[in-house]
């Protein structure tokens, strides 16, 4: 039996009961393999945090940038459901629970030689562990380092497992000699507290082996089709649209446009960033593309009603094919424009970044209604078709975002001939009003950057945006 969780997905109603939390080793012995041109492994030692009794559940949300991190265990127990307060300290940010696994390496003669207390997203790689657990988990299966992420469900069904000894950036590959080790993994005392998670630890034997390189075949790329060709320019039907948000710019850097590909790198300052649009919903964003001559499309956008049924579309524009080494793919033309505007608002310059190929790359809020915790194309070599498709479907779900690095010449910003001071990078979603939105007040924001230095040598301060410090 299901019950609709607030994001706008099923997820298996839990028993009367709280789940019950317990690490869970799939095997006490493992083999961790290292290149022969690289001496570093990474711990995936195959230690699960698994549920039993019901499903364990955990929402984390910011009202807004200028608000910290809550996060809150969400118990379903006699009909009623409750959100318990995790401790302070526990939950930082969306990428996971802070600290709260620690980990050692002893060699054979019993040296230390890894210890460490690691991070760890309680939603990702899914495993069933149990027999009698339901067939599937709603939950997403992976936890967001975006740093404008408003909103994140983590879960573990019951009767089922996620993964705790995964790469992740408090647990780096580490450099360790062919031979015998032995691994402790346990709970830091802090969740054995707030979680009810017993406190003993699990040992595994280890055997770490070189392995000769010889490369990985690539899979040829799947992309999302497109129904069949709609007859005429349709009509945009009255009811659920999606809704396009603009995130402010991040990653700020200078740079002189080291393009690798390009014959001669220009020396000019360059100032590189990262955008991100996102679908707030409450309907997904649907364009699909069908192909007119080589390398054009012409774009549709469909829309569905509150239970998903198509209900109507409309001609939206068109596709272009991107031949360029990093992209060899679809991209939907004015989805974004991103500009340089002087302290007063004029605009000074503007990035060439004028098509785009949508895929989910990030979680932005996976608590507003109708968010897809589990989205399809969650990157380019999925979402966007080759030279050979005779359509494309390009898709933007409700609760994530797409994030584009602009770091090339024409993408990132020419700023070789402007004066130091205070200028706004502006994102904007939709800019031409192609396509058809609950709401078009949203789709702009600003990131406030101070330019100083000296041609060849410029700097760029950033400030933070509320308690959101990312440069």
């Amino acid at each position: 039996m299901c019950v609709l969780a607030s994001g706008g997905v099923h997820v298996a109603q839990a028993a009367p009961a709280k789940p019950v939390l317990n690490l869970r080793a799939a095997t006490s012995q493992v083999v961790l393999e290292k290149s022969d041109e690289d001496p570093s492994v990474n711990l995936d030692l195959g230690v699960y945090l698994g549920a039993r009794n019901a499903p364990f559940e955990v929402r984390v949300k910011r009202a807004s940038y200028r608000h910290p991190v809550v996060a809150h265990q969400v118990v379903r127990q006699g009909g009623k459901t409750t959100l318990k307060p995790l401790p302070k300290g526990l939950v930082k940010d969306f990428s996971g629970f802070s600290g709260f696994l620690r980990v050692t390496l002893t060699d054979a003669k019993g040296k230390k030689v890894v210890d460490r207390v690691q991070d760890v997203c309680p939603t990702q790689s899914p495993a069933r562990a149990e027999a009698g657990a339901p067939p599937t988990s709603a939950y997403p299966v992976s936890c967001s380092d975006n740093p404008w992420t408003l909103g994140s469900v983590w879960g573990v069904q019951r009767g089922w497992a996620t993964s705790v000894t995964s790469y992740g950036k408090t647990a780096p590959p580490v450099k360790l000699a062919d031979g015998k080790y032995t691994a402790t993994v346990g709970v830091t005392p802090a969740f054995q507290k707030a979680l009810g998670i017993p406190g003993a630890a699990k040992k595994i034997a280890v055997t770490v082996k070189t392995v000769k390189d010889h490369g990985r075949k690539r899979s040829a790329a799947s992309a999302l089709k497109a129904g069949p060709r709609p007859a005429g320019k349709g009509q945009v039907p009255k009811g659920p649209k999606p809704d396009l948000r603009s995130l402010p710019a991040w990653g700020i850097e200078i740079n002189h446009g080291e393009d690798p590909h390009a014959a001669a790198p220009p020396k000019r300052d360059y100032l590189a960033f990262s955008a991100n649009v996102w679908n707030a919903g409450p309907s997904t964003l649907v364009v699909d593309g069908f192909r007119v001559k080589q390398g054009l499309m012409d774009a549709y956008q469909y829309f569905f009603d509150g239970k998903g049924k198509q209900v109507g579309y409309v001609k939206t524009g068109s596709m272009e094919w991107d031949p360029r080494h990093g992209h060899m793919h679809w991209h939907f033309k004015d989805f974004a424009s991103y500009r340089l505007l002087r302290a007063d608002g004029k605009e000074v310059v503007r990035s060439q970044k004028e098509a785009f190929c949508l895929a989910n790359t990030d979680a932005i809020d996976q608590t507003v209604k109708n968010a897809n915790w589990k989205p399809g194309n969650t990157d380019l070599e999925t979402a966007c078709g080759d030279l050979s498709s005779l359509s494309v479907r390009e898709v933007l779900d409700v609760g994530s975002g797409d994030t584009y690095e602009q770091h090339r010449p024409g993408q990132s910003f020419d700023i070789t001939t402007l004066p130091n001071g205070v200028y706004h990078i502006q994102v904007i979603a939709n800019p031409d009003r192609r396509l058809h939105e609950s709401t078009t007040k949203n789709n702009v924001s600003l990131r406030k950057v101070v330019l100083g230095g000296k041609p060849g040598a410029r700097t760029v301060k950033v400030p933070p945006v509320g308690l959101v410090n990312a440069p």
